[in-house]
């Protein structure tokens, strides 16, 4: 993708996973900055939104609420997070949130590996 390049609602929707009523509903609500519009009056999208849909995504995924996204997303792509400690704070807080979550699912994935290990050598014998 070049960086002056242009997608509609619909092709961002595709490529992010968001539905086109989401990307409404992020851009009424702050979220997303207010789309740059065609003659036509179309919403269209830059690669630049699409890195902060991408960024919106990640965070939802991790259970972070729409106003925490909303401080992230604030921050100028210039911007160093820890040029804003509070915000830089809850990133650690969430961080460590996410990684205790990442360990609990191993120790699941490990004894569930066990238990197909022990049946498929069982069946062997």
């Amino acid at each position: 993708m070049s960086g002056d390049a242009t997608f509609s609602i619909k092709e961002t929707a595709r490529m992010t996973g968001l539905t086109e009523d989401a990307l409404r509903y992020y851009e009424k609500i702050g979220l997303l900055p207010r789309a740059k519009r065609r003659e036509n009056g179309r919403r269209m999208y830059r690669e630049e939104d699409l890195q902060l849909m991408e960024l919106i995504i990640c965070l939802k995924k991790m259970g972070v609420p729409l106003k925490d996204i909303k401080a992230f997303a604030s921050l100028s792509y210039a911007e160093d997070i820890v040029s804003t400690p509070e915000v830089y704070e809850k990133v650690l807080a969430y961080r460590t949130k996410l990684q205790s979550q990442i360990d609990q699912l191993q120790k699941v994935l490990n004894v569930l590996d066990y238990k197909i290990a022990n049946k498929q050598s069982l069946l062997k014998h």
